[in-house]
């Protein structure tokens, strides 16, 4: 039974890990500005962070959010006011490669804070449990976790490749400000999206 699930199960987890989304576009933002290594170690960061996350709500975690629902609300806005605060960041940088200090580049904490502060990640891992587990059988959602840990981490890691691609043509500052404004304004969009999906509730 859980041999026939591998397929959509990495399927899933490729589908969820690779599309645009905040954490992906820090990655890039990260290949971009810093050093390889650096990108990996948010990489690093964001993908335990969501396993840890995954595998808390498959032990009941996301009914806290049913519990208590000013927990989902807190985590939305805390997440808006992250997002809008790298988008400010990159904003704000001049598109001089030089100029960016490796010590401030996002590392492993802020990579596994994105994931928790974001609620499209706790509605994710609930919606692949739901879908592939019963809930409640640890085997198949520890099975679910050891696929998603690899796929993730390769997923957010040819985001971090691809900055480093598109560093070698930023030789122009005008160059790597124009990125910084693309991806400080989709940032800002994921955080926008957030709250106008929250006001459309009621």
């Amino acid at each position: 039974m859980s041999t026939s699930l591998l397929l959509p199960m990495s399927a899933f987890a490729l589908a969820a890990s690779i599309s645009p989304g905040p954490v992906n576009i820090v990655c890039l933002s990260s290949g971009t500005h810093y050093p390889v290594h650096k990108g990996l170690t948010f990489v690093t960061g964001a993908t335990l962070g969501f396993i840890l996350l995954f595998l808390g709500i498959g032990a009941g975690l996301y009914s806290l959010l049913h519990v208590m629902p000013w927990l989902e609300e807190a985590l939305k806005w805390a997440g808006i006011v992250f997002l809008l605060y790298l988008s400010v960041r990159l904003i704000q940088h001049d598109g001089r490669l030089g100029e960016y200090n490796p010590h401030k580049a996002p590392g492993f904490f802020t990579g596994a804070a994105m994931q928790w502060l974001n609620p499209k990640a706790w509605l994710a891992s609930a919606a692949g449990i739901a879908a592939y587990t019963n809930g409640n059988d640890p085997y198949l959602i520890g099975l679910f976790a050891a696929l998603y840990l690899p796929i993730c981490w390769l997923s957010l890691a040819s985001w971090v490749y691809a900055g480093a691609f598109l560093k070698r043509y930023m030789h122009r500052p005008a160059v790597l400000l124009t990125i910084n404004r693309c991806l400080a304004v989709g940032l800002a969009g994921s955080a926008l999206f957030l709250l106008f999906e929250e006001r459309g509730r009621y």
